[in-house]
Protein backbone atom coordinates (compact mmCIF):
# COMPACT_ATOMS: atom_id res chain seq x y z
CA UNK A 1 0.00 0.00 0.00
CA UNK A 2 1.18 3.65 0.39
CA UNK A 3 3.27 5.23 -2.33
CA UNK A 4 3.99 1.80 -3.81
CA UNK A 5 0.21 1.69 -4.38
CA UNK A 6 0.65 3.71 -7.58
CA UNK A 7 4.03 2.35 -8.70
CA UNK A 8 2.52 -1.10 -9.05
CA UNK A 9 0.03 0.29 -11.55
CA UNK A 10 1.72 -0.65 -14.81
CA UNK A 11 1.71 -4.31 -13.81
CA UNK A 12 -2.07 -4.27 -14.01
CA UNK A 13 -2.52 -2.24 -17.19
CA UNK A 14 -2.94 -4.99 -19.77
CA UNK A 15 -5.30 -7.04 -17.55
CA UNK A 16 -7.30 -3.96 -16.74
CA UNK A 17 -7.68 -3.04 -20.40
CA UNK A 18 -9.18 -6.46 -21.07
CA UNK A 19 -11.58 -6.14 -18.12
CA UNK A 20 -12.77 -2.74 -19.27
CA UNK A 21 -13.15 -3.90 -22.85
CA UNK A 22 -15.31 -6.79 -21.67
CA UNK A 23 -17.48 -4.45 -19.57
CA UNK A 24 -17.98 -2.09 -22.49
CA UNK A 25 -18.93 -4.88 -24.86
CA UNK A 26 -21.40 -6.58 -22.50
CA UNK A 27 -23.89 -3.64 -22.56
CA UNK A 28 -27.36 -3.94 -21.00
CA UNK A 29 -28.61 -2.65 -17.69
CA UNK A 30 -26.07 -4.69 -15.73
CA UNK A 31 -23.27 -2.33 -16.82
CA UNK A 32 -25.14 0.92 -16.98
CA UNK A 33 -27.17 0.55 -20.17
CA UNK A 34 -30.42 2.48 -20.31
CA UNK A 35 -33.74 0.77 -19.62
CA UNK A 36 -34.52 0.77 -23.33
CA UNK A 37 -31.28 -1.10 -24.02
CA UNK A 38 -29.39 2.00 -25.17
CA UNK A 39 -31.37 2.18 -28.40
CA UNK A 40 -30.65 5.86 -29.01
CA UNK A 41 -29.57 6.71 -32.59
CA UNK A 42 -25.81 6.49 -33.03
CA UNK A 43 -24.02 9.72 -32.12
CA UNK A 44 -27.02 11.32 -30.44
CA UNK A 45 -25.80 10.73 -26.89
CA UNK A 46 -22.26 10.73 -25.64
CA UNK A 47 -21.23 7.96 -23.25
CA UNK A 48 -19.48 8.37 -19.93
CA UNK A 49 -18.01 5.52 -17.92
CA UNK A 50 -17.72 5.32 -14.14
CA UNK A 51 -15.85 2.81 -12.01
CA UNK A 52 -17.90 1.74 -9.00
CA UNK A 53 -17.58 -0.71 -6.13
CA UNK A 54 -19.32 -4.04 -6.80
CA UNK A 55 -21.86 -5.04 -4.17
CA UNK A 56 -24.75 -3.26 -2.45
CA UNK A 57 -23.35 0.11 -3.48
CA UNK A 58 -23.35 -0.75 -7.19
CA UNK A 59 -26.79 -2.37 -6.93
CA UNK A 60 -28.17 0.91 -5.60
CA UNK A 61 -26.19 2.97 -8.11
CA UNK A 62 -27.54 0.94 -11.02
CA UNK A 63 -31.07 2.12 -10.18
CA UNK A 64 -29.86 5.72 -10.35
CA UNK A 65 -28.12 5.11 -13.65
CA UNK A 66 -31.22 3.50 -15.11
CA UNK A 67 -33.35 6.48 -14.08
CA UNK A 68 -30.85 8.96 -15.53
CA UNK A 69 -30.40 7.12 -18.81
CA UNK A 70 -34.16 6.88 -19.26
CA UNK A 71 -34.81 10.50 -18.24
CA UNK A 72 -32.44 13.40 -17.59
CA UNK A 73 -29.70 11.73 -19.59
CA UNK A 74 -31.73 12.15 -22.75
CA UNK A 75 -31.98 15.90 -22.11
CA UNK A 76 -28.27 16.08 -21.26
CA UNK A 77 -27.33 13.99 -24.29
CA UNK A 78 -25.40 11.65 -22.00
CA UNK A 79 -25.57 7.92 -21.33
CA UNK A 80 -23.81 6.49 -18.27
CA UNK A 81 -22.26 3.06 -18.05
CA UNK A 82 -20.85 1.55 -14.87
CA UNK A 83 -17.59 -0.39 -14.82
CA UNK A 84 -17.41 -3.00 -12.07
CA UNK A 85 -14.01 -4.33 -11.08
CA UNK A 86 -13.18 -6.72 -8.23
CA UNK A 87 -14.47 -5.46 -4.88
CA UNK A 88 -11.15 -6.32 -3.24
CA UNK A 89 -9.08 -5.08 -6.17
CA UNK A 90 -10.81 -1.91 -7.31
CA UNK A 91 -8.16 0.47 -6.00
CA UNK A 92 -5.28 -1.59 -7.40
CA UNK A 93 -6.89 -1.69 -10.82
CA UNK A 94 -7.64 2.01 -10.71
CA UNK A 95 -3.99 2.54 -9.80
CA UNK A 96 -3.02 0.90 -13.07
CA UNK A 97 -5.05 3.43 -14.98
CA UNK A 98 -3.92 6.40 -12.93
CA UNK A 99 -0.23 5.56 -13.19
CA UNK A 100 -0.46 5.55 -16.98
CA UNK A 101 -2.69 8.65 -17.26
CA UNK A 102 -5.36 6.45 -18.82
CA UNK A 103 -8.51 7.88 -20.37
CA UNK A 104 -10.30 4.50 -20.38
CA UNK A 105 -12.88 5.73 -17.86
CA UNK A 106 -14.22 9.18 -17.10
CA UNK A 107 -14.79 8.77 -13.38
CA UNK A 108 -13.03 6.86 -10.63
CA UNK A 109 -14.48 5.35 -7.48
CA UNK A 110 -12.70 6.72 -4.43
CA UNK A 111 -12.96 7.07 -0.65
CA UNK A 112 -11.78 9.41 2.07
CA UNK A 113 -8.96 7.19 3.25
CA UNK A 114 -7.40 6.90 -0.22
CA UNK A 115 -8.37 10.10 -2.00
CA UNK A 116 -5.10 11.72 -0.97
CA UNK A 117 -3.32 9.20 -3.21
CA UNK A 118 -5.88 9.69 -5.96
CA UNK A 119 -5.65 13.49 -5.81
CA UNK A 120 -3.01 13.98 -8.54
CA UNK A 121 -5.26 12.14 -10.99
CA UNK A 122 -8.57 13.87 -10.24
CA UNK A 123 -9.92 17.24 -11.34
CA UNK A 124 -11.12 19.69 -8.71
CA UNK A 125 -14.91 19.98 -8.59
CA UNK A 126 -14.83 23.43 -7.00
CA UNK A 127 -17.19 25.68 -8.93
CA UNK A 128 -18.28 22.79 -11.16
CA UNK A 129 -20.52 20.85 -8.76
CA UNK A 130 -22.61 22.29 -5.91
CA UNK A 131 -22.32 20.69 -2.47
CA UNK A 132 -24.58 23.09 -0.56
CA UNK A 133 -26.98 20.38 0.63
CA UNK A 134 -24.35 17.93 1.83
CA UNK A 135 -23.38 17.26 5.43
CA UNK A 136 -20.16 19.30 5.76
CA UNK A 137 -17.98 16.55 7.26
CA UNK A 138 -18.75 14.28 4.29
CA UNK A 139 -17.51 16.93 1.86
CA UNK A 140 -14.48 17.65 4.07
CA UNK A 141 -13.60 13.96 3.97
CA UNK A 142 -13.21 14.15 0.17
CA UNK A 143 -11.38 17.48 0.10
CA UNK A 144 -7.60 17.72 -0.30
CA UNK A 145 -5.79 21.04 -0.01
CA UNK A 146 -9.05 22.98 -0.25
CA UNK A 147 -10.11 21.20 -3.46
CA UNK A 148 -13.18 18.93 -3.32
CA UNK A 149 -12.27 16.00 -5.54
CA UNK A 150 -15.33 13.73 -5.47
CA UNK A 151 -19.09 13.71 -5.14
CA UNK A 152 -19.92 12.00 -1.81
CA UNK A 153 -22.13 8.97 -2.39
CA UNK A 154 -22.21 7.02 0.89
CA UNK A 155 -21.34 8.24 4.34
CA UNK A 156 -20.05 5.96 7.10
CA UNK A 157 -20.16 6.73 10.80
CA UNK A 158 -20.32 4.95 14.14
CA UNK A 159 -22.88 4.67 16.93
CA UNK A 160 -22.94 3.11 20.33
CA UNK A 161 -25.37 0.23 19.72
CA UNK A 162 -26.97 -1.12 22.89
CA UNK A 163 -29.64 -3.46 24.16
CA UNK A 164 -32.42 -1.10 25.22
CA UNK A 165 -34.25 -3.77 27.20
CA UNK A 166 -31.18 -4.47 29.33
CA UNK A 167 -30.33 -0.82 29.88
CA UNK A 168 -33.96 -0.07 30.80
CA UNK A 169 -33.81 -2.76 33.46
CA UNK A 170 -30.49 -1.45 34.75
CA UNK A 171 -31.98 2.04 35.12
CA UNK A 172 -35.03 0.78 37.01
CA UNK A 173 -33.94 -2.30 39.00
CA UNK A 174 -32.57 -1.47 42.46
CA UNK A 175 -30.76 -4.78 42.80
CA UNK A 176 -29.02 -4.34 39.46
CA UNK A 177 -28.05 -0.79 40.40
CA UNK A 178 -26.51 -1.93 43.67
CA UNK A 179 -24.51 -4.59 41.83
CA UNK A 180 -23.42 -2.04 39.24
CA UNK A 181 -22.03 0.24 41.96
CA UNK A 182 -20.18 -2.67 43.54
CA UNK A 183 -18.63 -3.71 40.23
CA UNK A 184 -17.64 -0.16 39.26
CA UNK A 185 -15.85 0.19 42.59
CA UNK A 186 -13.97 -3.03 41.91
CA UNK A 187 -13.02 -2.14 38.34
CA UNK A 188 -12.53 1.64 38.47
CA UNK A 189 -11.86 2.24 42.17
CA UNK A 190 -15.01 4.30 42.69
CA UNK A 191 -18.73 3.79 42.70
CA UNK A 192 -20.68 4.86 39.64
CA UNK A 193 -24.43 5.04 39.24
CA UNK A 194 -25.94 3.70 36.00
CA UNK A 195 -26.73 6.29 33.32
CA UNK A 196 -28.58 6.48 30.05
CA UNK A 197 -26.03 5.57 27.31
CA UNK A 198 -26.51 9.00 25.71
CA UNK A 199 -24.80 10.41 28.82
CA UNK A 200 -21.93 7.94 29.12
CA UNK A 201 -18.33 8.95 29.48
CA UNK A 202 -15.61 6.34 29.02
CA UNK A 203 -15.66 5.29 32.69
CA UNK A 204 -19.37 4.55 32.27
CA UNK A 205 -18.54 2.50 29.17
CA UNK A 206 -16.01 0.40 31.11
CA UNK A 207 -18.26 0.01 34.17
CA UNK A 208 -21.18 -1.14 32.02
CA UNK A 209 -18.89 -3.51 30.11
CA UNK A 210 -17.91 -5.12 33.41
CA UNK A 211 -21.47 -5.27 34.76
CA UNK A 212 -22.73 -7.11 31.69
CA UNK A 213 -19.83 -9.62 31.73
CA UNK A 214 -20.04 -12.99 33.44
CA UNK A 215 -16.52 -12.47 34.73
CA UNK A 216 -17.85 -9.84 37.16
CA UNK A 217 -21.56 -10.58 37.32
CA UNK A 218 -22.61 -14.21 37.30
CA UNK A 219 -26.21 -13.14 36.74
CA UNK A 220 -25.45 -11.05 33.65
CA UNK A 221 -27.83 -11.85 30.77
CA UNK A 222 -24.88 -11.55 28.35
CA UNK A 223 -21.53 -13.30 28.47
CA UNK A 224 -19.62 -10.14 27.63
CA UNK A 225 -20.42 -6.51 28.14
CA UNK A 226 -19.12 -5.29 24.82
CA UNK A 227 -17.57 -6.43 21.55
CA UNK A 228 -14.36 -4.72 20.49
CA UNK A 229 -12.95 -4.88 16.97
CA UNK A 230 -9.23 -5.47 17.50
CA UNK A 231 -7.98 -7.17 14.36
CA UNK A 232 -5.02 -5.54 12.59
CA UNK A 233 -7.18 -3.62 10.12
CA UNK A 234 -7.43 0.03 9.13
CA UNK A 235 -11.23 0.04 9.60
CA UNK A 236 -10.74 -1.00 13.23
CA UNK A 237 -8.37 1.94 13.69
CA UNK A 238 -11.24 4.17 12.55
CA UNK A 239 -13.30 2.91 15.49
CA UNK A 240 -10.40 3.36 17.92
CA UNK A 241 -10.08 6.90 16.58
CA UNK A 242 -13.50 7.61 18.12
CA UNK A 243 -12.06 6.77 21.53
CA UNK A 244 -9.07 9.00 20.82
CA UNK A 245 -11.07 11.97 19.52
CA UNK A 246 -13.79 11.63 22.18
CA UNK A 247 -11.09 11.85 24.84
CA UNK A 248 -9.97 15.20 23.41
CA UNK A 249 -7.19 13.84 21.19
CA UNK A 250 -6.55 13.67 17.48
CA UNK A 251 -3.99 12.70 14.88
CA UNK A 252 -2.15 16.01 14.50
CA UNK A 253 -1.58 19.07 16.65
CA UNK A 254 -2.14 22.65 15.50
CA UNK A 255 1.24 22.68 13.78
CA UNK A 256 0.46 19.50 11.84
CA UNK A 257 2.75 17.28 13.90
CA UNK A 258 1.63 13.80 15.04
CA UNK A 259 0.38 13.59 18.63
CA UNK A 260 0.08 9.86 19.25
CA UNK A 261 1.99 10.01 22.53
CA UNK A 262 -0.53 12.44 24.04
CA UNK A 263 -2.44 11.74 27.25
CA UNK A 264 -5.60 11.28 25.19
CA UNK A 265 -3.92 8.60 23.07
CA UNK A 266 -2.66 6.79 26.17
CA UNK A 267 -6.12 6.88 27.71
CA UNK A 268 -7.69 5.55 24.52
CA UNK A 269 -5.22 2.66 24.51
CA UNK A 270 -5.82 1.94 28.19
CA UNK A 271 -9.59 1.73 27.68
CA UNK A 272 -9.20 -0.97 25.03
CA UNK A 273 -6.60 -2.87 27.02
CA UNK A 274 -8.60 -2.70 30.25
CA UNK A 275 -11.64 -4.17 28.52
CA UNK A 276 -9.72 -6.90 26.71
CA UNK A 277 -7.52 -7.99 29.59
CA UNK A 278 -10.46 -7.66 31.99
CA UNK A 279 -12.46 -10.21 29.96
CA UNK A 280 -15.24 -7.73 29.25
CA UNK A 281 -15.07 -8.68 25.57
CA UNK A 282 -14.47 -12.02 23.92
CA UNK A 283 -10.86 -13.21 23.63
CA UNK A 284 -11.67 -13.64 19.94
CA UNK A 285 -11.95 -9.85 19.70
CA UNK A 286 -8.26 -9.95 18.76
CA UNK A 287 -9.32 -11.16 15.29
CA UNK A 288 -12.69 -9.40 15.17
CA UNK A 289 -14.03 -6.78 12.80
CA UNK A 290 -17.51 -5.76 11.60
CA UNK A 291 -19.04 -9.25 11.05
CA UNK A 292 -17.92 -10.62 14.42
CA UNK A 293 -19.25 -7.58 16.26
CA UNK A 294 -22.51 -7.87 14.39
CA UNK A 295 -22.75 -11.54 15.35
CA UNK A 296 -22.08 -10.76 19.02
CA UNK A 297 -24.92 -8.24 19.08
CA UNK A 298 -27.28 -10.47 17.09
CA UNK A 299 -26.75 -13.50 19.31
CA UNK A 300 -27.12 -11.63 22.58
CA UNK A 301 -23.47 -12.33 23.35
CA UNK A 302 -22.76 -8.66 24.07
CA UNK A 303 -24.88 -5.92 25.62
CA UNK A 304 -23.44 -3.07 23.55
CA UNK A 305 -20.70 -2.16 21.08
CA UNK A 306 -19.40 0.65 18.92
CA UNK A 307 -20.41 -0.36 15.42
CA UNK A 308 -20.86 1.11 11.95
CA UNK A 309 -24.18 2.84 11.28
CA UNK A 310 -24.94 0.50 8.39
CA UNK A 311 -25.44 -2.31 10.94
CA UNK A 312 -28.72 -0.97 12.31
CA UNK A 313 -31.15 -2.33 9.75
CA UNK A 314 -29.91 -5.90 10.06
CA UNK A 315 -29.89 -5.82 13.86
CA UNK A 316 -33.53 -4.75 13.98
CA UNK A 317 -34.73 -7.08 11.24
CA UNK A 318 -36.83 -9.92 12.78
CA UNK A 319 -35.78 -12.34 10.04
CA UNK A 320 -32.05 -11.71 10.23
CA UNK A 321 -31.80 -10.97 13.96
CA UNK A 322 -34.76 -12.70 15.62
CA UNK A 323 -33.25 -12.67 19.12
CA UNK A 324 -32.65 -8.92 19.34
CA UNK A 325 -34.82 -7.21 16.70
CA UNK A 326 -36.71 -4.33 18.25
CA UNK A 327 -34.36 -4.28 21.24
CA UNK A 328 -31.40 -2.47 19.68
CA UNK A 329 -31.07 1.29 20.12
CA UNK A 330 -28.26 3.72 19.36
CA UNK A 331 -26.58 6.51 21.29
CA UNK A 332 -23.65 8.84 20.59
CA UNK A 333 -20.09 7.67 21.13
CA UNK A 334 -19.21 8.13 24.86
CA UNK A 335 -17.15 11.08 26.04
CA UNK A 336 -17.13 13.99 23.61
CA UNK A 337 -19.44 12.02 21.25
CA UNK A 338 -17.05 12.29 18.30
CA UNK A 339 -17.83 9.90 15.45
CA UNK A 340 -15.48 9.09 12.61
CA UNK A 341 -16.91 10.03 9.21
CA UNK A 342 -15.66 8.89 5.86
CA UNK A 343 -17.31 8.91 2.48
CA UNK A 344 -17.27 6.84 -0.65
CA UNK A 345 -17.40 8.98 -3.74
CA UNK A 346 -16.96 9.50 -7.46
CA UNK A 347 -14.12 11.64 -8.80
CA UNK A 348 -13.49 13.08 -12.27
CA UNK A 349 -10.51 11.54 -14.08
CA UNK A 350 -8.08 14.33 -14.98
CA UNK A 351 -7.52 12.57 -18.32
CA UNK A 352 -11.18 11.75 -19.07
CA UNK A 353 -12.32 11.85 -22.69
CA UNK A 354 -15.76 13.23 -21.88
CA UNK A 355 -15.46 15.64 -18.97
CA UNK A 356 -18.44 17.69 -20.09
CA UNK A 357 -20.72 14.65 -20.07
CA UNK A 358 -19.26 13.39 -16.80
CA UNK A 359 -19.96 16.70 -15.08
CA UNK A 360 -23.57 16.65 -16.26
CA UNK A 361 -23.95 13.23 -14.67
CA UNK A 362 -22.12 14.26 -11.49
CA UNK A 363 -24.39 17.26 -11.08
CA UNK A 364 -27.41 14.97 -11.47
CA UNK A 365 -25.95 12.80 -8.68
CA UNK A 366 -26.21 15.74 -6.27
CA UNK A 367 -29.96 16.16 -6.82
CA UNK A 368 -32.62 15.01 -4.38
CA UNK A 369 -34.15 12.91 -7.17
CA UNK A 370 -30.99 10.89 -7.72
CA UNK A 371 -30.11 10.51 -4.07
CA UNK A 372 -33.62 9.47 -3.08
CA UNK A 373 -33.39 6.64 -5.60
CA UNK A 374 -30.00 5.73 -4.16
CA UNK A 375 -31.27 5.76 -0.57
CA UNK A 376 -34.40 3.79 -1.42
CA UNK A 377 -32.18 1.03 -2.80
CA UNK A 378 -29.74 0.79 0.10
CA UNK A 379 -27.37 3.74 -0.28
CA UNK A 380 -26.56 6.19 2.54
CA UNK A 381 -26.14 9.55 0.78
CA UNK A 382 -24.84 12.32 3.09
CA UNK A 383 -27.72 14.74 2.46
CA UNK A 384 -29.89 15.36 5.52
CA UNK A 385 -33.04 16.04 3.49
CA UNK A 386 -32.71 12.68 1.74
CA UNK A 387 -31.82 10.69 4.86
CA UNK A 388 -34.75 12.17 6.78
CA UNK A 389 -37.15 11.47 3.91
CA UNK A 390 -36.24 7.78 3.81
CA UNK A 391 -36.73 6.81 7.45
CA UNK A 392 -39.40 4.34 6.36
CA UNK A 393 -36.73 2.41 4.46
CA UNK A 394 -34.22 2.45 7.30
CA UNK A 395 -35.04 4.03 10.66
CA UNK A 396 -31.41 4.88 11.39
CA UNK A 397 -31.01 7.22 8.39
CA UNK A 398 -32.28 10.34 10.21
CA UNK A 399 -29.99 9.48 13.12
CA UNK A 400 -27.06 9.24 10.74
CA UNK A 401 -27.93 12.71 9.44
CA UNK A 402 -28.11 14.07 12.98
CA UNK A 403 -24.96 12.44 14.34
CA UNK A 404 -22.79 13.10 11.30
CA UNK A 405 -23.83 16.76 11.46
CA UNK A 406 -23.43 17.17 15.24
CA UNK A 407 -20.54 14.87 16.06
CA UNK A 408 -18.83 13.95 12.81
CA UNK A 409 -15.11 14.50 12.29
CA UNK A 410 -12.79 13.56 9.47
CA UNK A 411 -9.20 12.60 10.15
CA UNK A 412 -6.69 14.69 8.18
CA UNK A 413 -7.11 13.96 4.46
CA UNK A 414 -3.77 13.92 2.68
CA UNK A 415 -1.58 11.67 0.57
CA UNK A 416 -0.42 9.83 3.70
CA UNK A 417 -3.85 9.16 5.26
CA UNK A 418 -4.06 5.52 4.29
CA UNK A 419 -0.41 4.93 5.22
CA UNK A 420 -1.03 6.42 8.67
CA UNK A 421 -3.99 4.09 9.14
CA UNK A 422 -1.81 1.14 8.18
CA UNK A 423 0.92 2.17 10.64
CA UNK A 424 -1.61 2.59 13.45
CA UNK A 425 -3.17 -0.80 12.72
CA UNK A 426 0.21 -2.51 12.75
CA UNK A 427 1.60 -0.77 15.83
CA UNK A 428 -1.48 -0.49 18.05
CA UNK A 429 -3.44 -3.69 17.51
CA UNK A 430 -0.90 -5.83 19.36
CA UNK A 431 -0.95 -3.44 22.32
CA UNK A 432 -4.77 -3.47 22.42
CA UNK A 433 -4.63 -7.16 23.33
CA UNK A 434 -1.63 -7.04 25.66
CA UNK A 435 0.93 -8.41 23.23
CA UNK A 436 2.97 -5.20 23.21
CA UNK A 437 3.63 -2.37 25.63
CA UNK A 438 1.20 0.51 25.19
CA UNK A 439 3.65 3.39 25.50
CA UNK A 440 6.18 1.66 23.25
CA UNK A 441 3.52 1.03 20.60
CA UNK A 442 2.44 4.67 20.65
CA UNK A 443 6.04 5.87 20.53
CA UNK A 444 6.81 3.64 17.56
CA UNK A 445 3.69 4.84 15.75
CA UNK A 446 4.63 8.45 16.53
CA UNK A 447 8.14 8.02 15.14
CA UNK A 448 7.09 6.17 12.01
CA UNK A 449 4.31 8.64 11.19
CA UNK A 450 6.61 11.61 11.86
CA UNK A 451 9.11 10.19 9.38
CA UNK A 452 6.33 9.51 6.90
CA UNK A 453 5.15 13.12 6.99
CA UNK A 454 8.71 14.44 6.53
CA UNK A 455 9.17 12.64 3.20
Amino acid sequence: MGRSFLTRGLLFSLALFLVLAGCAQSGGKGNGGSENGGAEPSGERSKVSMVYWPGPESDAMQKVIDAYNAGQGKTDGVEVEMVLLSRDGTYEREAAMMSSNSDEVDMYFTASYIIGQHAPYLDSLNGKVKFDNYLPSSVDSLTVGGETLAVPMDVSNHFLFYRKDLIDQLLSDAAWQAKYKEISQRVLGRELAPKDPAEWNWDDFVAAAAFFSKEYNADSPTKYGTALQLKNLIFNVMIWDDVLYSNGGGWLDNQGAPQFTSDAAKKAMDIYRTIYEGKMTSPNASVAEYPETQAALQSGGAAFAIQWGAAYNELNDPERSPDVAGKIAVAPIPGDHKTHVHSLGVGLNKYAKNKEGALKWMNYLTTAEAMNIYAQNGGIPPIAEVLNANADKNAVLPLIAEHVDKYGYSVPIMAETQQILIVLAEKLSAAWVGQADTESALAEAQEQISNLLKK
